[in-house]
């Protein structure tokens, strides 16, 4: 929905369970908990929810006092911790929106010295908690959660590996694998990743998806809107051009180059074949590898625990 939507969505008051394998790449469970959730409570069963979690999203409003919050999150990561050492646990400064940069700052930098200090003093050093700003209002909820999701995926260093290939021999300066309905990027090439790039991709993604449910289906409405013939070129008036194509009906291959480069394409695309052939010999090996839960495309079955830091802040 567009973030003007979210302003009628209610407070989360339970845990609420979304299972979005079906459509995405990414086969995992979000479990998204109320920011009243007592953890000493006997009948909340944590060592069950967190055994099998892979990630733990931990979300504070910047543009609230957090100082309880802050409470909940020590509470909340230590004992995971305890069940699980092996979760990724990360933390969504989330509403920066209203701060100013400086702000957003100062607030990032406090955030993070205070949970760190709690953990020192419960001797939990090795606890490793990662920070992001996020809002709505710009894409910097999809980088943070693509971020998250990187580290559940464990063919990621192939995956970049790939790209850094394709993309020193084929003149283009940056690529990313995107996770079509999501818009979540599960790799990219080993450059910085430049937000309004970022930006521009998703938004690509969206006008090819627009485009295709106008023009791309059949008389009777039938077919997909994505599918194995998915291509796209946007040039862009300052000379640099935007090539999508399809890896798989999941995926999708976002790049960003030169005009001049692109003027060879030929070249482009032989490399583009060969390496969307290596990315289904990849996920072919992790299909075919015995993991402890049911699969899509090769990724495990995980479970990303989300929490929201304050009753009224949800995502």
């Amino acid at each position: 929905m567009s973030p003007n939507e979210t302003l009628f969505l209610e407070s989360t008051n339970k845990i609420y369970k979304d299972d979005i394998s079906s459509s995405s790449f990414v086969n995992f469970q979000i479990w998204d908990f109320p920011g009243q959730v007592d953890f000493f409570d006997p009948t909340f069963d944590y060592e069950m929810i967190f055994r099998g979690t892979g990630a733990l999203i931990f979300v504070i409003d910047a543009q609230d006092d957090y100082v309880e919050a802050l409470g909940r999150l020590h509470l909340t990561v230590s004992r995971a911790y305890r069940v699980n050492p092996e979760i990724n646990f990360e933390v969504f400064i989330h509403k920066v929106d209203g701060l100013s940069d400086d702000h957003k700052i100062e607030t990032q930098r406090d955030i993070h010295q205070r949970a760190n200090d709690d953990l020192a003093d419960a001797s939990l050093e090795k606890l490793h908690l990662s920070f992001y700003l996020t809002s709505i209002y710009d894409h910097s909820i999809f980088e943070a959660f693509s971020k998250v999701v990187q580290k559940l995926i464990p063919q990621l260093p192939t995956l970049e590996n790939l790209l850094n290939i394709f993309i020193s021999n084929s003149g283009i300066e940056k690529a990313f694998l995107f996770d079509v309905v999501s818009k979540i990027y599960i790799a990219t090439d080993s450059s910085p990743v430049d937000m309004q790039s970022y930006e521009l991709c998703c938004d690509m993604i969206d006008v090819v998806i627009d485009v295709s449910c106008i023009y791309g289906l059949k008389e009777d409405g039938s077919g997909s809107a994505y599918d194995k013939e998915s291509m796209a070129i946007i040039k862009l008036n300052n000379t640099t051009v935007l090539y999508l194509k399809e890896v798989t009906k999941f995926l999708a291959l976002v790049c960003i180059l030169r005009e001049e480069s692109f003027e060879r394409k030929g070249l482009i695309d032989y490399n583009f074949h060969c390496f969307r052939k290596a990315i289904h010999e990849v996920f072919e090996v992790g299909v075919s590898t015995p993991w402890t839960g049911s699969q899509v495309a090769g990724t495990p079955c995980t479970k990303a625990v989300t929490l929201n830091g304050t009753p009224r802040s949800t995502v």
